[in-house]
């Protein structure tokens, strides 16, 4: 009798254990809860003006004499760059298909159809070769160039196209074909004007 009211009391206390455990989880869940949706609320907008800050920043870097950016109505992701008041440019979103995947590309189109600049949001080119596609020597080859012009050749006599990086032709082609998407998308959105 003795040992079955021990066996009992054991197993009464297991079971309290197990409940304890699981009312320490819950209110430990709760607590992170609590933690987690205050730093949210806290954080939240702060990283959100970080964002835009951050957004603009880089749309500055394309476009510096704007004085605002205004998203264009009806465009995913295109800004008017607006100088005085008047659009002098406009800030488009592109991608292509590089050596090492999708290539996402900021680009900075003129009133006219040209390019202005251009910055590579996100790549996994090669490094070494197909990743110079963001550096400023071959962004100098494609500013200031027509639809017409980007074309990339590998004849260093010829000025009017755009030169291949050496070992990434297939990187230079994508970029090149992400930032002609763009030229032409704002030349259609402008009617050419």
């Amino acid at each position: 009798m003795s040992e079955t009211h021990d066996t009992h009391a054991a197993h009464v206390e297991k079971e309290y254990s197990i409940l304890q455990i699981a009312m320490n989880l819950t209110i430990a869940c709760l607590v992170s809860g609590i933690i987690l949706a205050t730093t949210y609320f806290i954080t939240h907008p702060i990283a959100v003006e970080k964002a835009k800050m951050l957004e603009e920043q880089a749309m500055k870097d394309l476009v510096a004499e704007a004085d605002s950016f205004n998203a264009v109505e009806g465009q995913e992701g295109w800004f008017a760059a607006e100088k005085a008041g008047s659009i002098i440019a406009y800030i488009v979103p592109s991608e292509s298909k590089g050596y090492g995947g999708t290539i996402k590309i900021m680009v900075a189109v003129s009133t006219d159809g040209k390019v202005i600049d251009y910055n590579i949001l996100s790549m996994n080119e090669t490094p070494g070769l197909g990743d110079s596609a963001a550096k400023d020597f071959f962004r100098d080859r494609i500013k200031g160039k027509t639809s017409d012009d980007l074309i990339v050749v590998k004849d260093p006599s010829n000025k009017e196209n755009v030169q291949a990086l050496t070992g990434a032709t297939i990187t230079s082609r994508a970029v090149t074909e992400g930032v002609r998407a763009a030229v032409d998308e704002v030349i259609e959105f402008t009617g050419g004007k």
